[in-house]
């Protein structure tokens, strides 16, 4: 298997060279053939020059749409295997061999890896657990999401029509797709991801307890189209502000 691993970045000077770092030890230590696209958007900084420096190649897409970013990279995607990962995290270095060896079971159609936090706290605590408690429930899992580009194509990629909330929306659709002909939607048990909480680090270690009770119709009303509020604020400009933000797992830190 060959693979495309796709980052989408804005302003993530900071945090890029590490997650690029990782990446290339995974693809070292598995041995497949691996490029990395970084899918530059908005950028003020120098993550362009710190993607090229380490051999990614660069493709543009300034929407401010993680679903346009995401399909962006995927388009330029030459692997058989297409990996989204945030720029704000750390991939294990036996992530791609995790993912060939599961893939090539011909049993998954794709699915989505363990998350670490890159530190800890009650509000983090019990946020990651109603988190996980839905995860478990819908049986999806996020983070980052993996599938042959063969079945990305046939349902369509990431959804445009979404500005947030596109990858839960993609692992459904994943899924059904994979249930069609018997195959799972699943999380990789042995590999995981280190994500950034610099999200946390900026709103507050019990931000998303505050937003699900105290903002929910902003979060609403962003789902439904009829405002950019939440999602300007915790993604699209959040980098704008401060340089070194990035996104909670799932977004792509802007």
């Amino acid at each position: 298997m060959t693979f495309s691993v796709i980052i989408p970045a804005h302003n993530e000077a900071t945090c890029l060279p590490s997650c690029l770092a990782a990446v290339a030890e995974a693809a070292k230590c598995h041995g497949a053939s691996t490029e990395i696209i970084v899918v530059l958007n908005r950028c003020t900084d120098d993550t362009e020059q710190i993607a090229l420096n380490h051999g990614a190649r660069i493709v543009r897409e300034d929407r401010r749409n993680i679903a346009a970013i995401r399909n962006a990279g995927v388009r330029a995607a030459g692997g058989d295997v297409v990996v989204t990962v945030d720029a704000d995290s750390n991939v294990s270095r036996n992530l791609l061999a995790e993912i060939e060896t599961v893939l090539a079971s011909g049993k998954c159609v794709g699915g989505g890896i363990n998350i670490r936090f890159e530190r800890m706290s009650l509000g983090i605590a019990v946020s990651w657990a109603l988190l996980s408690l839905a995860l478990f429930f819908t049986r999806l899992s996020g983070g980052v999401f993996w599938c042959r580009l063969d079945d990305f194509r046939a349902i369509g990629g990431f959804d445009e029509s979404l500005s947030f909330a596109e990858d839960m929306d993609f692992a459904r659709r994943l899924r059904a797709h994979g249930r069609k002909n018997g195959r799972q939607f699943r999380r990789l048990p042995h590999a995981h991801i280190v994500t950034s909480c610099r999200k946390f680090d900026r709103f507050g270690d019990w931000f998303v307890l505050r937003q699900i009770f105290f903002g929910s119709r902003e979060i609403r009303n962003g789902l439904r189209g009829t405002s950019t509020t939440f999602q300007d604020r915790v993604f699209y400009d959040f980098n704008l502000t401060q340089p070194d933000g990035a996104g909670l797992p799932g977004s792509h830190g802007s």
